[in-house]
């Protein structure tokens, strides 16, 4: 044996992340062209991305944002919420979903998660309702929507918006129709680890040209533009522009959606056949690791979670990951409960009274799941996931 086979053997394998973005060589030439034109902030390709977005949407229109963080701020303001309103939403989610609400001066009402979907319990809604409820704002969780017929017959007979917080949903489907096709504000995320992505960015879907005009006016400063000269500012706006570089990337992005969402599909079905059939060990009996729900009509599988057992495992779920890393394997946690966080506690949230969110952010685990994976790069994860909890499981818990 030489040196350099040795050496091959005792190197670690190649590290797969939870996720990572696809760029093609177009999509860089793309960018370089942009930045070649001298028109790199918001200018013709933010107007061209959003032109596409909306035929997307079904001719809805739609605004793009630096952020999708930004974009549910605005949607709160569009809607009217502020001061002494309140919103319910689900505490099992990215915190910007509940601080967004906080910064325009509402309370987030909290509502438990349905323990399957782990999306909000729309079965819990009707009892959270008070005078003082404005909205409903649901979180469409690894990219699964709610039930879209029985939150908008909710919503209508308590004459409340809905704000769809689809961050991660983009290319998702309710009874074959695109979320935010349908719907009241619809909000979506282009960060770096979603199904499109911008790098950074977000686009809101709106429903008349009275929401889009507040929209472009809230995104930059409050301002209106009159003739060559002339300017106005009648409403307290912010600065959450998209740029062109970031809509360039876009534009390339949603060509290829369809090739990375098929292999998003392929990736989640090869994940349920190999960790089915690792569970269905003798080493592994009774074991009660809780796989996503398995929807291939609706999800645009932008996240592969499972729910650890913990009660049936010697360690926590950070050792878990811990040694997953060690092997080459990258996981992440989406996400814990809002109402643990420091902030949320000092306002007088507990996250007790929503026990099913409680025990969900403290065992889900998202796997790597991203369109350049392999068929191996899935076949290493599920058998190093396995591997770790044969050495960790207690079976008499």
């Amino acid at each position: 044996m030489n040196e350099k086979t040795a050496a091959s053997q005792i190197s670690p394998p190649d590290f797969i992340p939870f996720t990572r973005p696809s760029f093609d060589e177009a999509t860089i030439a793309a960018v370089a062209a942009v930045m070649q034109s001298g028109w790199v902030t918001s200018g013709p390709k933010v107007a061209e991305f959003e032109a596409e977005l909306s035929r997307y949407f079904g001719d809805r229109p739609v605004r793009c944002f630096a952020n999708g963080t930004a974009t549910m701020k605005i949607a709160l303001q569009i809607a009217g919420i502020g001061v002494g309103d309140e919103v319910i939403t689900t505490p099992l989610s990215w915190v910007a979903t509940a601080n967004v609400i906080l910064s325009v001066g509402a309370k987030p009402i909290f509502v438990d998660v349905d323990p399957r979907t782990r999306n909000l319990d729309l079965s819990q809604i009707v009892a959270a309702i008070t005078p003082q409820t404005r909205a409903i704002m649901p979180v469409y969780l690894a990219g699964l929507p709610v039930d879209m017929d029985e939150l908008y017959a909710i919503a209508k007979s308590h004459h409340l918006r809905v704000i769809e917080d689809a961050a991660q949903a983009f290319g998702s489907h309710w009874r074959d129709k695109r979320i935010g096709s349908i719907g009241d504000l619809v909000s979506f995320s282009f960060q770096a680890n979603k199904n499109l992505t911008t790098v950074e960015g977000g686009c809101l879907v709106l429903n008349n040209s009275n929401e889009t005009a507040l929209a472009e006016k809230l995104r930059l400063q409050g301002l209106t533009r009159h003739g060559p000269d002339g300017m106005d500012v009648d409403v307290l706006g912010g600065k959450d522009n998209l740029t062109d570089i970031n809509a360039v990337i876009g534009l390339h992005q949603l060509k290829n959606l369809p090739t990375f969402q098929a292999r998003r599909v392929a990736i989640a079905k090869h994940y349920f056949e190999l960790l089915k059939a690792g569970l269905n060990t003798s080493a592994l009996k009774g074991f009660a690791l809780q796989l996503p729900p398995e929807n291939f009509s609706d999800s645009n599988w932008h996240l592969y979670q499972v729910l650890l057992p913990l009660q049936q495992l010697k360690v926590e779920r950070s050792q878990i990951m811990t040694e997953l890393k060690a092997l080459g394997i990258g996981t992440g946690v989406h996400y814990p409960i809002i109402t643990n966080f420091s902030l949320y506690r000092k306002l007088g949230y507990l996250a007790e009274t929503t026990p099913v969110a409680e025990v969900i952010g403290r065992s889900i685990l998202t796997l790597p799941l991203f369109p350049a994976m392999s068929d191996a790069d899935v076949k290493r994860v599920c058998s190093s996931l396995i591997g770790v909890f044969q050495h960790h499981y207690q079976a008499s818990a």
